[in-house]
């Protein structure tokens, strides 16, 4: 299949991720707060996964074991921490009666837009060098972005969106993760993109450890929650033996 239209049909199911948040309208809180943490949980251990079993050990392979793939990784966790001072980036993984005060709708909305576009960027990136590595990556990102979308969603209606505002809005948001696919196919036809691997090698250990995991481990004086633990250890461990099946 031909690289822009495997970016593109990605692209646009990654975008479509952004409709499962209507979800949040049809089942009870008590049934999300069971579900929330522990996708939460999963997806940090797959991204972190992905980033380390995978797209690291590719990035390697392309440009060899010196500073350049290393310090790529550094850039790509520091624009992601620098996003979250900047835009106030907030991933909501939490529900409305969780939140204390009231978010602001729009800037979520922008800050999800240039985070799906940089992811959008690095991904397409990788399907580029490979399919397989790309579609890993896929997928760690997906389980990552359906439990953040169902937690944005309940962010928009919490603050005074209706149902259809909030899925049309986040949809579109979520288009830029396509645009920015299709932004790294037009940059290979001029320039060796291979530095974009470690870049979202670095976005994903950024969001998997930063921006996840003190979503679900808990706060200080709490009792550990061993069971996320347990889902955080088998997302690792997915993509550990998807690593494994590839080699």
């Amino acid at each position: 299949m031909h690289d822009l239209t495997v970016i593109v049909l990605f692209g646009l199911a990654m975008s479509a991720i952004a409709l499962s948040g209507g979800v949040i309208a049809l089942l009870a809180e008590a049934t999300l707060r069971r579900l929330v943490l522990p996708l939460v949980a999963l997806s940090s251990g797959s991204l972190i996964g992905g980033a380390l079993f995978h797209m690291l050990p590719a990035a390697i392979d392309r440009m060899g074991n010196g500073t350049a793939p290393y310090l790529w990784l550094a850039v790509g966790f520091a624009v992601f921490l620098i996003l979250e001072q900047v835009l106030q980036w907030h991933h909501c993984h939490r529900l409305p009666s969780e939140h204390h005060r009231r978010p602001l709708g729009y800037l979520v909305l922008v800050a999800d837009g240039v985070h799906n576009l940089l992811g959008g960027l690095g991904i397409g990136a990788l399907f580029l060098s490979d399919f397989h590595l790309g579609l890993t990556a896929w997928l760690a990102a997906a389980a990552h972005e359906l439990p953040q979308e169902l937690g944005d969603f309940g962010v928009l209606i919490h603050s005074g969106w209706t149902r259809r505002q909030a899925l049309v809005y986040n949809f579109a948001s979520g288009l830029t993760f396509l645009v920015g696919g299709v932004l790294a196919w037009a940059m290979a036809r001029q320039v060796d993109v291979s530095f974009l691997i470690p870049f979202a090698c670095g976005n994903f250990l950024y969001i998997g450890a930063v921006d996840l995991i003190p979503e679900f481990k808990g706060d200080e004086g709490q009792r550990p929650r061993w069971s996320f633990s347990l889902y955080w250890v088998l997302g690792m461990a997915l993509l550990l033996g998807v690593r494994c099946l590839l080699d």
